[in-house]
Order: structure tokens, then sequence, then C-alpha cells
């Protein structure tokens, strides 16, 4: 595996301490206690190499959806094996123009056909579930089974997102919509009429067709601190976990296996996602258990031209 090729340093110090925040859980503690363990760790399709993929803000020169088509278009073309956007809906200055994340993979996904894509991550407790779970759909059967639905809980503090317009501020509340919103996806990607009713949700015998492309549902995965015990069950009852704010790969073994601990089947397909500026290494985060490395942009300094760039010039090989 070769270093990651890149043509353009960007400076991506402040994207840790917006996910530290954003993803809304603590610090990580713990250590893999064998190489074993790890290796249980694998692509849903058994094991297989390291993916790649683009992880962009749709802020400012990228807040159009023609662009994030245009570079989904040359991340296949490069080699990428996934482009992934981020999903808010107000950020702090200098950020100024955003680019709604569905209608921006719609364009993605109708310029390829190999790329995965998705939202990394979607803050479900500002979304109603029974619309995600239309969309979701939706773009899955568009774009032939490429969709993957990152998840987190958000945070209010980088662009006030959730107060401004009068959302649920509380963390603990927004984990309580989260795992009661992704109980709904999984039961409408079923096919089967849904019943569910709380003092959150209601959805009374409703049909969701078409169901998603892909036979098991969208993939989801979960994006959090692996420090605190609710983000870890929760990613170990899904499809794949990003632990955030990670510097070091040591930091990645203790996230393994901090969601290792409350796996059902240590067997299965799983994904661990980690993020890295352009230019990085991979190669000791894939030696404790990651299975995609997205790299990432820094949203307060984002030039199309640059990240144009790091795309056309590919991944690592």
């Amino acid at each position: 595996m070769g270093r990651v090729r890149a043509r353009c340093g960007l400076s991506v110090g402040s994207v840790w301490a917006v996910w530290a925040v954003w993803a809304g859980c603590g610090l990580g503690v713990g250590r893999v206690g064998a190489a074993a363990d790890k290796g249980l760790l694998s692509y849903r399709r058994g094991m297989a190499p390291l993916k790649s993929a683009v992880w962009i803000p749709l802020f400012d020169e990228l807040a159009d959806a023609r662009v994030v088509a245009e570079l989904a278009a040359s991340a296949e073309e490069a080699g990428w094996d996934g482009l992934f956007v981020w999903d808010h809906v107000r950020w702090e200055r200098p950020v100024r123009a955003l680019a709604d994340p569905w209608i921006a993979l719609t364009a993605a996904a109708m310029r390829t056909e190999t790329l995965r894509i998705g939202p990394m991550v979607t803050p479900l407790a500002r979304r109603r579930p029974a619309i995600v779970a239309r969309q979701t759909a939706t773009l899955d059967v568009l774009s032939g089974g490429r969709l993957t639905l990152g998840v987190g809980i958000g945070s209010d503090r980088f662009g006030a997102e959730f107060s401004r317009f009068g959302d649920e501020v509380d963390d603990r509340k927004r984990a309580e919509l989260t795992d009661e919103s992704l109980t709904i996806l999984q039961a409408a990607w079923s096919g089967e009429p849904v019943r569910h009713r709380t003092d959150n949700y209601v959805v009374d015998d409703v049909e969701f067709l078409p169901k998603p492309a892909q036979d098991a549902g969208v993939p989801i995965w979960i994006a959090g601190f692996p420090g605190k015990v609710r983000p870890r069950r929760r990613a170990a009852r899904y499809d794949g976990f990003f632990p955030v704010n990670l510097v070091h790969p040591d930091q990645l073994a203790e996230a393994v296996e901090g969601v290792q601990e409350f796996r059902a089947d240590r067997t299965a397909p799983y994904d661990v996602v980690v993020a890295l500026p352009p230019g990085s290494d991979p190669r000791p985060f894939a030696a404790e258990g990651a299975t995609w490395c997205l790299t990432e942009f820094d949203q307060n300094n984002l030039r199309r031209a640059e990240v144009a760039a790091v795309v056309a010039d590919g991944p690592f090989s």
C-alpha cells in the first residue's frame, strides 16, 4: 500500500475540534487485547483492502450540487471508492453558503456508477424519520445500491443549527431521538407495515415502498466518541463505527475494542472509518482495524480547485 498522493497540504487543525463536539460523546479508553480481535473487523464483503473516500463539507465554493457531481465523477475516474458529504443547515463564519446534502448526493449518483455515496454524518434528531426513510430508499434505488447512511447526534456549537430553528438542544434528548429514528428507518426499509407510537414519533401502519436496492437495507455508520457506553452500544448494533477526534492509531485500536465488546457477532463484516488530511499515510490505521479512510478538508479554508486537485490525483494505491 503506497503513500497517499496529494497536491496540496490543506490545514485541517480545526476539523477534529469540530467533530469532538459534533458527535456528542466522550473520549476513548482501553486497548485491543489481541491482533486476532482486530482481524474480526472487516469490510462487509469480507477481508478487503482499505477503502478510500473523499469527504467534503458542502460549504461556499462546494455549496453547489453541480460541483459535487463533477467531483464525484472525477473521484470515480481516479479510483476512489466513495464520496461522502457533510450535513448541515447553518455554520459559523467565515462560512456563508451551504448546500443540501440529499440534492448534492442525487447529483453525484447521476454522474457515477460505482462510487459509494452518503451523508457523513446526518443528525437524525433534526429530521423526521419518515422523510429520511423515503429519501434514503429513493437515493439507494437511484444509485443502484450505493448509499451508506452516516448518523450522529449533532451539536449546536458551530452553527447554532439547532437553537436557531427551535430544534432540540439537549444532547441526551437528541440521542434518544436518534435511537428511535434508527429503529423506524430499519423497520421502514423492510417493506413491511410500520407501527410505531411514542411521545416522539408516530408511524401508524404505513408501508414504505420501494425498498432500498440493498437487500439488507442501507448500511449505517455511527459517528461518535468511543469513550462513553451509549455511542459504543449504538455503533455495535449497526454496520460501522466512525470514531472521531482520533489523532493516533493507538486510539483507533481502543475504539475498535470499545465497539467489539458490544457486538453480538464479532465475526460478521463491520466497517471502521477514519478521517485523515490529504497526504497522510493510512497504513498504521489500517493495521489497527480501519476499513475505510476518508480524506478530509478544512471547512474554513475550502477551495474548489484544491479539492479537485486532490481528488484527481487519486487515493492511495
